[in-house]
């Protein structure tokens, strides 16, 4: 019998018959990778367990608990989502049913526009189980454009998708679907049940289970708001019951740390009606946090060789369509206002106004790096139904900073700038990075393949140089140039993207940018785009999740609260308010006008970091009951000593054992 040779990813090689698969190949390598295995890669592209592997391939196996197997699986748990459906509704149309984050989706349109109860949801997950425990193999094949259409003949949206990709219309959702433009992929589980698809997915549904319908949503037709609405049922799958039950717990958690009902509950903020969607409007206890931080950003900023600017709210519609705004950013930007004098629109981004900045003077080069920083505040327009909360709002702040620097400074630049995000981040309490670079989007961006590619090849090696481990998101960089995301992951372990520096050789080029250099030459700096928050907004949403509102003692907007235990002690509680007050400290008194109980309960409630309880032994020995949030209570403690406790804990901006739940 012949064999094959294929090449695993430690650099080793294997030898197997001839026409064996990487379900063969797993099971040579042991039961337990056998067990775990999903899917494999062959020379890069992801393929079943069933694909027959060719005499010196690329071969890697996909194990069900890594982020790739786990794609797998509930792409291939969205398929059983839509089999289940059209078994159950006579007349179902299904569209699409991707993965996505820690779960999946599936749209359909109901005859009668009928839409999805609680009670279908369920019937829909118990026939799933059904199909899972018949053992359905998933089974691949290509058709023919024709063939396809065939099959799919009473599935219009279907037939549409097949329709965009031979017609050269398609965008990524519709090759996820298909695959190539000359045949059609598809996947059967069952006799009565096929869908488009590109794969790969699990061998048999009995391979799926540990999964869970969420919701229904409704959802446009490819999100046009003039296109059909769909019924969208939302689902998340797992590698095992215990992952699963993890994550849900995680989701209850994230329930409770919602930001928006903490932001209520707190006083710290809140989105009137009156004002219009994606519009907040700060209390005072939100805006000393926000100003907190904004005081924080501007010292580092200025302790790092930065310069403040200001810019105006609205500008000439000139200036947009030089920056090139209107060409690839005018549908996140607010209508235009005509005016006596031209055309103005509220500005999206402040980068067009720091260049106007940079351009007012000539420069030379040892003015090199400039760094221009703004608290700027920019509009976008958001859709409706995309709008949440302070994570996606429609006017917020970018402490934003643009950096313009030689070619040669680039580099280091971009090290400094890892450093200098890092650093404030973990001031805030993150400490867990995740770093992405990003590369062009050619169909949203502007300047030629080789101006990309010197600013993708610059960001590189900073990360390289920075010794970072990092991700490359092809195509996943628009408008000015290729990008480093900075991602931290919060208290119960999601995923959020901050930071961002993008590299930018378009807008200088744009804008005619130059300075003097060390030869008396003219030259073109290169433009560093540098969000650290991101938005204030935003940043702030995430600092409440993450805290669930329990902020740390030098960024809470109320650091203590004086509680007397009774009329008579109220004089001496107020001397030590006073006394905090006079060391600096945000401090409240609670007079005792209810019980004792009540009043505690209410200052832990609002997630006071320090309640001080002050009675008669107090009042003789001039100390304070000291009763730490998350902590044991200290009875007899001298004012002078805990202020000078606090003093150093608010100074090191210690984070501490601070009980989130």
């Amino acid at each position: 019998m012949s064999e094959i040779s294929v090449l695993l990813p430690d650099g080793s090689s294997r030898s197997l018959p001839a026409g064996s698969s990487i379900a063969d190949l797993a099971a040579s390598i042991g039961s337990r990778l056998a067990k775990a295995a999903v899917a494999g890669t062959v020379n890069g592209a992801e393929v079943d367990l069933s694909v027959p592997l060719p005499d010196g391939a690329s071969v890697s196996i996909i194990t069900s608990d890594s982020e790739e197997g786990r794609h797998v699986l509930r792409h291939s748990t969205a398929h059983v989502l839509a089999q289940a459906v059209v078994q159950l509704f006579e007349g179902a149309h299904f569209t699409i049913g991707p993965a996505i984050e820690d779960g999946f989706y599936y749209d359909f349109a109901l005859p009668g526009n009928k839409t999805f109860s609680d009670d279908d949801l369920a019937s829909i997950e118990k026939r799933m189980r059904e199909i899972m425990k018949a053992n359905q193999p998933f089974t691949r094949s290509e058709v023919s454009v024709k063939e396809a259409l065939a099959v799919f003949a009473t599935q219009p949206y279907k037939c549409e998708i097949i329709e965009r990709v031979t017609s050269g219309a398609a965008d990524g959702t519709d090759v996820a679907e298909v695959g190539s433009s000359d045949s059609v992929s598809l996947y059967r589980n069952s006799d009565s049940f096929v869908d488009l698809c590109r794969g790969p997915h699990v061998p048999s549904t009995s391979r799926l289970g540990h999964f869970s319908l969420m919701k229904v949503a409704g959802a446009y037709w490819r999100g046009n708001e003039k296109g059909p609405m769909l019924q969208r049922i939302y689902g998340t799958a797992w590698e095992s019951d215990t992952a699963l039950k993890e994550h849900l717990h995680r989701l209850e958690e994230a329930t409770k740390r919602d930001h928006r009902r903490l932001a209520n509950e707190l006083d710290l903020l809140s989105f009137p009606t009156e004002l219009g969607g994606g519009l907040a409007v700060w209390h005072p206890k939100g805006a000393i946090v926000r100003k907190l931080m904004e005081d924080y950003s501007r010292q580092r900023h200025q302790d790092g060789d930065y310069q403040f600017v200001y810019t105006p709210h609205l500008a000439n519609a000139n200036l947009f369509a030089k920056s090139g705004h209107l060409d690839f950013y005018a549908d996140g930007m607010y209508p235009p206002m005509e005016m006596d004098n031209g055309t103005y629109y509220m500005k999206p981004m402040n980068c067009p106004m720091h260049c106007l900045i940079f351009d007012s003077r000539q420069r030379s080069y040892r003015e090199l790096p400039l760094r221009l920083f703004e608290l700027g505040n920019v509009y976008r327009y958001e859709r409706a139904g995309t709008l949440h909360g302070l994570l996606r709002i429609r006017g917020f702040t970018q402490d934003d900073s643009h950096i313009y620097c030689t070619e040669e400074q680039m580099a280091d630049e971009i090290s400094s700038l890892l450093d200098f995000i890092m650093s404030v981040l973990r001031r805030f309490g993150f400490s867990d990075f995740e770093f992405n670079l990003s590369t062009r989007d050619p169909e949203k961006s502007v300047g030629s393949d080789e101006i990309w590619g010197k600013a993708t090849e610059a960001l590189r090696e900073a990360l390289d140089r920075h010794g970072v481990q990092y991700k490359i998101k092809e195509g996943d960089a628009a408008f000015y140039g290729p990008k480093i995301d900075i991602d931290v992951r919060d208290a119960i372990g999601r995923k959020w993207q901050l930071s961002t520096i993008q590299c930018d050789f378009n807008l200088p080029e744009r804008f005619e940018l130059e300075y003097i250099g060390s030869d008396g030459a003219r030259h073109r700096p290169i433009m560093l785009h540098r969000a650290l928050f991101g938005s204030i907004e935003r940043f702030f949403g995430v600092l409440i999740e993450h805290y669930a509102g329990a902020f740390p003692s030098w960024l809470s907007p109320e650091q203590v609260r004086v509680l007397p235990v009774a009329l008579a002690h109220d004089e001496y509680a107020q001397s030590v308010v006073a006394q905090l007050k006079k060391a600096g400290f945000r401090v409240d008194i609670d007079h005792a006008d209810e019980q004792l109980g009540k009043r505690i309960r209410n200052a832990k409630t609002s997630k006071v970091p320090y309640v001080l309880v002050v009675g008669d032994d107090d009042v003789a020995h001039h100390s304070v009951g000291v009763n730490p949030r998350g902590g044991e209570v200290e009875r007899d403690v001298s004012v002078v000593d805990f202020i000078a406790r606090l003093a150093a804990e608010v100074a090191e901006g210690q984070l501490g054992d601070v009980d989130v739940s």
